[in-house]
């Protein structure tokens, strides 16, 4: 079992380890756990050392899975966390957690035993929403096919979640999912997901937060927060942050220079126009949906890599255009220093599945100040 670190480089040395390590045929990591090995292995293991030298900066450590390209690990790290282990089982995501963090993913949670998980304090988790989106209960009701926990492939993901917390007792976890999860299979699926966790001891808060409030975004979400009974008590209380005004807009987010690739074909702008007229027709809403500049786009998804039909950007002149993959980040609220290593396609769908990222900071924040808030009254008892 090895433990995954985050460092930070600037980007001369960054370049010149990527070359270093392509002349050798290896991979980045390859190459820099080999370099320190031959520094060290008269003294200490490199993973011990760069452990010991981590935890000293780091304020609580947390893991992070179903990690998608890292936007859950951004928000706990910006309130001063080490991530200790990561999961994540798509390759594409996986090159771009580790472009951006210097961690390689495990792969499928599955087969993770939890044994080898590191202790932490925190559990961090997007797991996993097709089975309990619309679209995705609509697309499966469509193939006679099971959802939520009765999809045998990732529906049952979230007891992955549950035997690592049984196992690992962290002081607190953190979950995202998407809106429908609290009224799928007519409030069935939440039920047992919200006693499954309150049987393991956790007192369980939850709420769904639109990311509008950090972004000019319509993004809902539902966000389920833990405290460890045993550590904090029944008492102990959580509040989640309170929101700012939501006076985002997308012109904010727009860059100035966008290549005409971006701007639909007449023959992809008219399809999307005959699409909307037709379901128009039939009365309902489906369709484009050309973005207001001084307002709220809706929902970016991981399809948008299609036809980007669901944010579309109005041009003086000239047919609307897509998002850029740089655009897609800020709408998610991704720093622009965020590395996106992958092909248009893959950056679609990467930032389509992720999170509000400064929604997530102000969650974190809040989740260490309701402990350190006990943990204070407890060292101030114990030392009475």
């Amino acid at each position: 079992m090895t433990k995954q670190i985050h460092i930070k480089l600037p980007d001369k040395m960054h370049q010149q380890l990527r070359t270093k390590a392509t002349q050798e045929e290896k991979t980045m990591q390859e190459y820099v756990i080999e370099a320190l090995n031959d520094k060290f292995k008269e003294q200490i293991s490199v993973y011990e050392w760069l452990k010991k030298s981590k935890a000293k900066e780091a304020n609580f450590t947390f893991i992070d899975l179903f990690a998608g390209i890292g936007g859950m690990r951004l928000g706990f790290e910006e309130n001063g966390g080490e991530c200790v282990f990561s999961s994540e089982w798509d390759k594409f995501s996986q090159q771009t957690y580790y472009e951006n963090f210097g961690d390689l993913p495990e792969g499928d949670i599955t087969k993770i035993n939890e044994k080898e998980i590191p202790d932490h304090d925190i559990l961090v988790a997007g797991f996993p929403c097709q089975p309990f989106s619309i679209a995705g209960v609509s697309k499966k009701n469509s193939l006679g096919r099971e959802h939520g926990f009765l999809d045998k492939t990732q529906g049952t993901l979230f007891f992955d979640i549950v035997r690592i917390l049984k196992h690992k007792r962290p002081k607190a976890f953190l979950l995202e999912n998407v809106k429908n999860l609290t009224t799928h299979d007519k409030k069935r699926t939440f039920k047992v997901i919200q006693e499954t966790l309150e049987s393991l001891g956790y007192k369980i808060y939850f709420k769904v937060i639109n990311g509008k409030h950090y972004v000019p975004q319509h993004r809902e979400r539902i966000y389920i927060v833990g405290m460890d009974q045993l550590v904090y008590g029944k008492e102990e209380k959580f509040e989640f942050p309170e929101l700012p005004p939501a006076n985002h807009v997308m012109k904010d987010i727009l860059e100035d220079i966008v290549d005409q690739k971006y701007t639909l074909t007449d023959r992809q702008w008219d399809y999307l126009k005959r699409y909307k007229e037709k379901h128009q027709a039939k009365g309902n809403g489906f369709g484009y949906g050309l973005a207001p500049l001084d307002g709220t786009s809706r929902t970016l998804s991981a399809r948008y890599y299609k036809d980007g039909s669901e944010i579309l950007i109005p041009q003086e002149n000239k047919n609307p255009r897509k998002l850029t993959p740089r655009e897609c980040a800020r709408l998610q609220g991704f720093p622009d220093t965020f590395k996106i290593v992958v092909s248009n396609t893959q950056a679609y769908k990467q930032f389509g599945n992720s999170v509000v990222v400064p929604l997530i900071t102000d969650i974190a924040k809040q989740m260490l100040i309701a402990m350190e808030q006990k943990e204070q009254r407890i060292e101030k008892e114990q030392s009475a």
